[in-house]
This record gives structure tokens, C-alpha cells and sequence, in this order.
């Protein structure tokens, strides 16, 4: 997917890791890069962070996302009405002409 210089940027800081969502994407993609540690062996780590000796999430810190909206908190769990209202306000952000 490419993006230009002018496409929509959101950061986030989830799970002990910066990323950044990229626009446009669809509401699946945003819900998988924001939720990407709820994986099926439950490990956060991916297998290169595991031979590189990183340490783990420290739970006592917020998972959190900026928006041109603001600074929202991103819940544990994906299905839950919050997690859903967080990535339809990300979907508008980053596919303004839809």
C-alpha cells in the first residue's frame, strides 16, 4: 500500500511499542495494527523480539492513540463498544474523501 506525503498519520503507543497507522486502511487492518498482541499463543513478543532479548509489555502502562480527536486510551479488548467507536474514529481519519 502506498501512502503519500499528504495521507493521514496516527501514532500510538500500544502494548510498550510506538506505531503509526498510515491511511487509508480498512476497519479490519486498523483493528489487527492496533490489537496485534492479542495473538493466538497469547505472546506479545514476536519471535525476532523474543531472540533479541526484549523485555516484556509492563502492564502498569497505558495502551493509548493520538488523533487529530485527541489522546483515547485503547482498551484491552477489541470487541468491546469502546474498541469499536476507537476504530471507526480512526477509519474517519484516515479515509477522509469515504
Amino acid at each position: 500500500m502506498a501512502t503519500g506525503a499528504d495521507s493521514a498519520r496516527i501514532t500510538a503507543k500500544v502494548h510498550g511499542r510506538d506505531i503509526t497507522l498510515d491511511g487509508p486502511l480498512s476497519k479490519d487492518e486498523i483493528r489487527n495494527r492496533i490489537w496485534w498482541w492479542r495473538s493466538a499463543d497469547a505472546d506479545p513478543r514476536t519471535s525476532k523480539e523474543r531472540e533479541d532479548g526484549q523485555q516484556e509489555h509492563d502492564d502498569s502502562h497505558k495502551d493509548v492513540i493520538t488523533t487529530l480527536g485527541g489522546y483515547y486510551e485503547i482498551s484491552a479488548d477489541p470487541c468491546t463498544p469502546e474498541a469499536e467507536r476507537l476504530v471507526e474514529l480512526v477509519y474517519d481519519e484516515l479515509n477522509p474523501d469515504e
